[in-house]
């Protein structure tokens, strides 16, 4: 690689290169979008199929089934869920990692068309839409109003508000929660319907035929042609209440006669308070595919003008916004970026000990940085969280061959050769061993990209901006430093002065320290290589004790409170349940608000929120404040209520950390008997804060048991009588109205006064013998009304609420969240323990982050393990042996033996953070020992010395520029470690932590353990006779004589 001399020879033509590195990179900057995480679509499909007045058997043996088995044969679907409840079916179909929801939508939907004729006639049609899987949506918008009602609200945010949002491209949907949709609702009187004879079924039929949408065209003449409209639609309230149900002799009957005609809504079993007041919530979701940052500053662009248009008395405040998490975690790397470069620069100056040294590295460090910006720009990357991250722990890395290009050249200059011989000399020196460590980088990261899965997904663009940072630094070396110190710095002037002449002797006295240790190593050889391969057994040992999980908790700000109540609770309970829960959850002082949105009325769940203060108001961190929090709100009678941290990953998962699958094809009373068993087990345990299973049996259902004979003689059609009931209790609609030019259901029900209990159900009266003769409480249609009392009784029963399915099995999901001190892997850990004493013909699975975490433990490994694989052929080709690579890889176990003490000893756990950090330590630490044995070779060669007197003359030259590599990595990721608060922040600390305790441990073992196993096994390139004991005291005298 002599050709590079030319660079110092000519200084313009490397000035010109590295300009051109800066153009293209301060370009790129301007050019790369800004993200939270890279660009990863993790997408769920919801098919949600309403079954209006089943229970959940009926509507899983009927709807949820069928659909499940058409579905399931559509491509890029990595698992199926779904719940039957009481009139609903919903299918969560959970795409494959990076898979097009798109494409997934259009094969589901065709999967749906072919078995829709197979569905029941009274199903409505399937909901079919795309969201993130992820607890949380981008951003939660509250609106309150003095005036209107929910429903009047809901109405004017559907036709004013949703709109306007969902027009941001981006935005996936404007979801509208504690909403009660406007309709028009028939509030039937029981008692007056029996006293004028009239039944159900002909309020349904007036309904039905006296308001219908008729299109009958036009009128086509000789010069002109007229539209026509039948006007047999009814668009007034007052229409509706004067239609005719029935006649009875010459006296009509209309509907105002029997029922309460008026606009209200959809369903009132949903509510939202905000602080206590009741609001109408809207939640911003973000498409998978699209950028958060972006989309969601746009919603905040336009959120100011909405507010002028609300109408009098209406307000609306943003309660949630996850980009200010985002925005701050961005900030806080950004700073950390600029004071790693500030401290890294100042240590150079200090250990280099004058200014013109210094410079060399310095401008060739931010000048790599902003290179990779041009590598990421081309890959198609975003500045993001991770990337930012990697250009932080890219500092250590870019530095070196800097500090290594100049440390060398002041070393030839001190021997007495001018500068501009001593820049040669340098990269003739040099070149190969940069050329190798930054090819090594590239063989160490290159799997990451290969993996797949989260891992692979979110850390490719992390691992590629290093080793493109990495690949600038060797252009830079090559090119610019070189020519840099002939330009820079000085000719030999004698002793130094100032602060350089104290660094130096501090380095001469630390030299010669080394000098005997090391010495003293290689004299007990065999017990430093014992040491060592100690310290490589332990590995596993230390590995296999640490605790597990996909990533650490974050501080975002944010709590979820998953409240669960009786099934059979009405809404106004469970209202004053939760009124109670965010009086407590508000009364916190790190809580700046809180909400909560009930879905009452055989739901009996709620969903509230904890809004937490700006990181710098409050004491508390979130993982500080949850514990407490899930403490004090145990308080409220009445409710099951656990605490939970959203995910901080995409595609994560959503819900609690740990989501445990029991499948099988038996019922659900044998999967309850099993799931039961190992509930109690895990709550006995002590590992859980909460863990409970969705197949309970603790719902009330009224049974109508016909006595069919009885029915039979009395003339009752069982078809007739399941539509009687359906009108007067389902609250399904009968058809649409308009209203300011937007449709609306039209639904029939009994007022609630009467249908508070089962035993009102016996005053009902249905038709009987409709063909019969007209008479007395008989229609002009002829039959009887009679009530339920004469043919049927109630009963009730225990029943589930909601009956689970994965993966088109039978299932109980345990959810729950480990104990305070307790990892998601140890409480997996025991969960497989309990569930291998299933019976036969039962299988366990995962879902959400467990699944994520169990789908992940493997791919580090598999990427770890194809590192080292390539880093050993590569550095085998370049310097054809197969034991000088066997011998620079030996740092790497040692270093990796420092981090997992600290992971057995629980200061950081073993995620996905820490795993990249250890792969990337590899990247780093090997450098040292490619120095050390390219510099022993080059010994061996060129002064015939033997492998011990090589590798201490190496050792002692090459000791100032590792631990100035050591020491400016170490300090370098100084901000990270001590940003110990702030989202994102337990992330940042957990690699930065990793890598650093890694590159400190390993640079001490490397320079004991490598030079032991390089006398024993290295190649022999010199004719010197090996371990002679002369041989030995030259050595140590070489390097002593080095070291001075």
């Amino acid at each position: 690689m002599r050709f590079l001399t030319r660079f110092v020879e000519r200084p313009v033509l490397a000035s010109v290169v590295s300009l051109v590195i800066l153009l293209l990179g301060l370009q790129s900057i301007t050019s790369l979008t800004t993200r939270q995480f890279p660009e990863i679509t993790s997408a769920t499909i919801n098919i949600n199929t309403p079954y209006i007045g089943a229970d959940a058997e009926l509507v899983r043996g009927f709807i949820t089934t069928p659909l499940e088995q058409a579905i399931s044969e559509a491509e890029g679907i990595d698992y199926l869920q779904s719940t039957s409840t009481q009139g609903q079916s919903s299918i969560q179909a959970y795409l494959e990692l990076n898979y097009d929801p798109n494409d997934a939508v259009a094969q589901i939907l065709t999967k749906i068309n072919q078995v829709s004729n197979q569905l029941p006639p009274e199903a409505e049609n399937s909901i079919v839409y795309v969201t993130s899987e992820a607890e949380t949506d981008a951003m939660y918008i509250a609106f309150q109003s003095e005036n209107l009602t929910p429903a009047e609200m809901t109405d004017f945010l559907n036709r004013a508000i949703r709109p306007r949002i969902e027009t941001i491209d981006g935005i996936q949907q404007a979801r509208i929660q504690g909403a009660q949709t406007l309709a028009l609702r028939v509030w039937l009187d029981p008692r007056r319907m029996a006293a004028l004879g009239v039944a159900p079924s002909d309020v349904q039929q007036a309904l039905a035929s006296s308001n219908y949408l008729a299109a009958i065209g036009q009128t086509r003449g000789s010069t002109f042609s007229l539209p026509l409209n039948a006007g047999t639609s009814i668009d007034d309230v007052d229409v509706f209440q004067r239609l005719i149900v029935r006649q009875n002799g010459n006296a009509l009957v209309r509907l105002e006669d029997i029922a309460e005609v008026a606009l209200g809504s959809e369903g009132y079993g949903s509510s939202t308070f905000i602080n206590g007041r009741p609001a109408v919530f809207m939640e911003v979701e973000v498409a998978p595919e699209a950028n958060l940052l972006s989309t969601i500053e746009q919603v905040n662009e336009l959120f100011p003008r909405l507010q002028e248009d609300l109408p009098a008395g209406t307000s609306g405040t943003i309660v949630y916004d996850a980009t200010v998490a985002i925005d701050s975690s961005i900030d806080e790397v950004v700073s950390a970026l600029w004071q790693a470069l500030a401290i890294v620069t100042v240590v150079i100056l200090l250990f280099l000990g004058s200014w013109r040294s210094a410079l060399v590295p310095v401008i060739a460090m931010p000048l790599s940085i902003v290179g990779a910006f041009f590598i990421m720009n081309m890959l198609g990357y975003s500045i993001n969280l991770l990337t930012l991250l990697a250009l932080i722990l890219a500092i250590g890395t870019v530095v070196d061959d800097g500090v290594v290009i100049v440390e060398n050249a002041m070393r030839h200059i001190e021997e007495g050769e001018d500068p501009d011989l001593a820049a040669k000399n340098t990269v003739k020196e040099l070149a190969s061993s940069i050329v190798a460590m930054n090819v090594v980088v590239l063989a160490v990261f290159l799997p990451v990209g290969l993996i797949g899965g989260l891992t692979g997904s979110l850390f490719t663009e992390f691992a590629y901006t290093i080793a493109g940072a990495t690949l600038m630094s060797g252009i830079v070396g090559l090119t610019l430093s070189p020519m840099m110190c002939a330009k820079v710095l000085k000719p030999h002037s004698g002793d130094k002065k100032g602060i350089a002449r104290w660094v130096d002797r501090g380095f001469r006295r630390t030299s010669t320290i080394y000098a005997r240790l090391l010495g003293k190593a290689l004299d007990a050889r065999w017990v430093v290589l014992a040491v060592g391969a100690g310290i490589l057994v332990s590995c596993w040992f230390l590995y296999s004790s640490a605790q597990r999980e996909l990533a650490p908790p974050e501080d975002d700000g944010f709590l979820i409170v998953s409240a669960e109540a009786d099934p059979n609770i009405s809404i106004d309970q469970l209202e004053r349940w939760t009124a109670q829960l965010v009086d407590i959850v508000a009364g916190f002082d790190s809580v700046d608000l809180a909400f909560a949105n009930n879905a009452g009325e055989g739901g009996g769940s709620a969903f509230a929120g904890a809004v937490m203060k700006d990181w710098g108001e409050r004491e508390h961190t979130q993982q500080e404040l949850q514990p407490e929090l899930n403490a004090a709100v145990q308080e409220v009678a009445g409710l099951q209520v656990s605490v939970i941290s959203p995910s901080t990953l995409p595609g994560g998962g959503g819900g609690p950390p740990v989501q445990f699958v029991i499948a099988s094809i038996d019922e659900p009373r044998a999967i309850l008997e099993q799931s039961e068993r190992i509930v109690q087990a895990a709550n006995a345990s002590g590992l859980f804060q909460f863990i409970d299973s969705d197949l309970t049996f603790d719902r009330l259902q009224g049974e109508l048991e016909i006595d069919r004979e009885k029915a039979s003689a009395l003339g009752v059609d069982i078809a007739r009588l399941g539509q009687d009931l359906s009108t007067m209790l389902s609250e399904g609609y009968v058809n649409y109205f308009s209203l300011n030019e937007r449709s609306y259901r039209v639904i029939p029900q009994v007022e609630r006064e009467f249908r508070l209990h089962p035993e009102q159900l016996e005053n009902y009266y249905v038709r009987a013998n409709p063909d019969g003769p007209p008479g007395q409480g008989v229609s002009e249609a002829g039959g009887t009304l009679v009530p339920l009392s004469a043919f049927a009784t109630i009963t009730t029963d225990v029943r589930p609420s909601a009956l689970s399915r994965f993966n088109q099995l039978n299932a109980a999901i345990l959810s729950g969240v480990p104990a305070e001190g307790v990892s998601i892997g140890e409480a997996i850990e025991f969960l497989q323990g309990e569930a291998e004493s299933l019976p036969q013909g039962y299988s366990v699975d995962y879902a959400g982050q467990s699944r994520q975490f169990v789908e992940e433990g493997s791919n580090i490994a598999l990427a770890f393990g194809l590192a080292v694989i390539l880093v050993f052929l590569t550095l085998a080709a370049q310097y054809e042996s197969f034991r000088d690579p066997a011998v620079m890889l030996v740092s790497v176990p040692m270093s990796l033996a420092g981090a997992l003490v600290f992971f057995a000893l629980g200061v950081v756990s073993a995620n996905i953070y820490t795993q990249i950090g250890l792969l990337a330590l590899t990247g780093s630490i090997i450098r040292h020992g490619i120095l050390l044995v390219e510099f022993a070779n080059q010994i061996q060669r060129d002064e015939g010395a033997d492998r011990r007197q090589a590798m201490e003359k190496a050792a002692a030259l090459r000791l100032r520029s590792i631990l100035m590599t050591t020491i400016a990595t170490l300090i370098g990721l100084v901000p990270l470690l001590i940003a110990s608060s702030g989202p994102g922040a337990n992330s940042r600390f957990a690699i930065s932590f990793v890598l650093g305790v890694s590159m400190a441990i390993g640079t001490l073992f490397t320079l004991f353990v490598v030079p032991a196993l390089y006398t024993l096994v290295a190649s022999k390139r010199s004719e010197s006779a090996e371990g002679s004991k002369e041989g030995a005291g030259q050595g140590s005298g070489e390097m002593a004589g080095a070291a001075a």
